[in-house]
């Protein structure tokens, strides 16, 4: 699983990136100045940086530098600055993207494995789970070769389930998530499972892989003809 070090002041948003980024399928640590940053950058390289300008101690585009000075890993700025020439002198100077905010989770997800695509190490594009199969990038799903006919959201759900093959997610953590913080009614994920169950059952799969934690949450785990 790639590693990605999240550089970030803002609670809030560093909470949200990280969040983001480990539904993508991510490990992350994130840190708020840019002492923290080289503290733990020089003992174990993540993949990647995501590193905000606006840092309390130092600059971030010193903080850039600095990288640069010890380390060739892939940094993809992320701040409120979009000042032109300000980009184009990042990019000089050895960042490998820039994002202006404010952006979405899913964009930065989508950046973040563009970069590390190109440095061979981004995670797959399909995921396995038993016989499941799904194609992140087609947004296919199948169960052997049956193929499961699944509408956004009820793709949004099993994808992310699958991200945490056997781990229980919580039901406030799917709402936020996938989601988004839509005005819904927390019954709404009752209703996907349900169909989910039913259209993994119509394909040949046992619905059990889909586990209701009484009380906490959801458990996707390898389905069984």
């Amino acid at each position: 699983m790639p590693t990605v070090l999240i550089v970030e002041d803002d609670t809030l948003v560093r909470d949200a990136l990280t969040r983001s980024l480990t539904a993508a399928g991510y490990s992350v640590t994130a840190v708020g100045t840019a002492m923290d940053l080289m503290r733990r950058l020089v003992p174990q390289y993540p993949d990647l940086v995501v590193l905000d300008l606006g840092l309390p101690d130092l600059d971030g585009g010193q903080v850039l530098k600095m990288v640069r000075a010890v380390s060739r890993v892939p940094v993809i700025i992320a701040t409120a600055r979009g000042d032109e020439e300000e980009i184009v002198r990042l990019l000089r100077d050895g960042a490998d993207d820039y994002l202006v905010k404010p952006f979405s989770g899913e964009q930065l997800a989508a950046r973040v494995f563009a970069v590390l695509r190109r440095s061979g190490q981004a995670p797959p594009d399909t995921l396995h789970v038993g016989d499941l199969v799904i194609d992140m990038t087609q947004r296919q799903v199948r169960f052997g070769d049956t193929p499961l006919e699944l509408n956004r959201r009820e793709f949004d759900l099993l994808a992310y389930l699958a991200r945490r093959q056997g781990a229980v997610v919580t039901r406030r953590e799917l709402l936020t998530e996938v989601w988004r913080g839509s005005d819904v009614y927390d019954r709404a994920i009752d209703v996907h499972v349900y169909w989910l169950r039913r259209k993994l059952a119509e394909s040949g799969g046992s619905p059990d892989c889909l586990q209701t934690v009484r009380g906490v949450g959801l458990r996707l785990v390898a389905p069984s003809a």
